[in-house]
């Protein structure tokens, strides 16, 4: 169980203040503002166990878990925080980090091997959807018609790839524009039918008294000139000078009956792929009011400029706050018995 609280410091692990190794993606080579903002992220949440009476440890993980278990036999903890996106910069190895704790019986936050698979492997998360009867974009196939059609990377998150230009605007131009980011980026990549209208996405936390959906947040498009389109790309996320960043505002003054709506099918989505701790769903809503969900993010960033810390400020839940219910969330799962739900 976790400790009673105690002030920040750089104390060895004991028994009354005990280890919590925080686990992140090794920091591309290529300086890449995505890459490196995990560091702050891993920093923001040893914080956080500091003031909870834990002694943090920041591990980078790369491809050799071989490393990872000897830096896990030397710190000794009692649980582990998993901020792991990627490894070796390769999305599409999200799991194997969750599936490596799940094999040592560690107790860790966040979800399980299987939902970080389902969830960031985007074209199987829309057929689960699909075959829930969840609305969810239409993924594009050979002899589709119509457009306009966006163009995505099955397994990176993050937006990486994601410019004006992923925005195709009828079926018959999109194999080139999906070979075209292969080429420069490699990797898998899909096209789902474009979504005209508003972006929200619903933040959720695995609180003591089960699954808590956050306030619901709108990203804004108002200042976008009439022909550019609306959409939250890399420029938006990760570069802070861009016109694409400053003129896309978080706000949370949702009208209640859509709020309501979102919510109701985040925590659908919660149950149908067996989220844990926390994650977010992100939705584009038409002009006529019908939501559509465009990703189950199971890793959501916990960096303090993120989406997740802004809904918890929306909801007044103090970070360090947060940190506890997931430590706790991981420990109670360790209890739990095995194939419960």
């Amino acid at each position: 169980m976790p400790p009673s609280r105690a002030p920040a410091g750089s104390l060895p692990a004991t028994p009354s203040r005990p280890s919590i190794v925080v686990l992140h993606d090794e920091a591309a080579a290529d300086g890449r503002a995505d890459a490196h903002d995990v560091l702050h992220e891993a920093a923001h949440v040893a914080r956080a166990l500091e003031t909870l009476g834990y002694v943090a440890a920041i591990e980078p993980v790369g491809l050799d878990l071989g490393g990872v278990e000897r830096a896990l036999a030397r710190h000794a903890p009692v649980a582990a925080v998993n901020l792991v996106e990627s490894l070796g910069g390769r999305a599409a190895l999200i799991h194997v980090v969750p599936a490596l704790l799940e094999s040592l019986g560690l107790p860790f936050t966040g979800c399980s091997a299987a939902a970080q698979l389902l969830t960031s492997n985007k074209r199987l998360a829309k057929r689960r959807l699909a075959e829930a009867g969840i609305a969810t974009p239409e993924t594009w196939r050979p002899g589709a018609r119509g457009g306009p059609w966006i163009v995505k990377s099955v397994w990176e998150h993050g937006s990486l790839g994601l410019g004006d230009d992923s925005v195709v605007r009828d079926a018959e131009g999109v194999p080139a524009a999906i070979e075209r980011r292969r080429a420069e980026w490699g990797g898998d990549w899909f096209a789902e039918r474009f979504v005209a209208g508003r972006e929200l996405n619903v933040a959720l936390i695995a609180a003591p008294d089960g699954p808590k959906p956050l306030p619901v947040a709108e990203i804004r498009f108002d200042a976008f000139p009439e022909d550019k389109p609306r959409i939250v790309g890399y420029a938006a996320k990760w570069e802070a000078e861009s016109f694409e960043c400053r003129a896309t505002p978080r706000t949370f003054g949702v009208e209640r009956s859509l709020a309501e709506r979102v919510t109701r099918l985040a925590l659908r989505c919660w149950d149908l792929f067996g989220l844990e701790g926390y994650a977010r769903v992100d939705f584009r809503v038409t002009a006529s009011g019908e939501p559509f969900v465009l990703e189950v993010n199971a890793n959501p960033c916990l960096s303090p400029d993120a989406g997740f810390a802004a809904a918890l400020a929306a909801a007044a839940i103090p970070f360090s706050e947060a940190v506890h219910w997931l430590v706790d969330d991981a420990f109670r799962r360790r209890l739990r018995p095995a194939g419960s739900a």
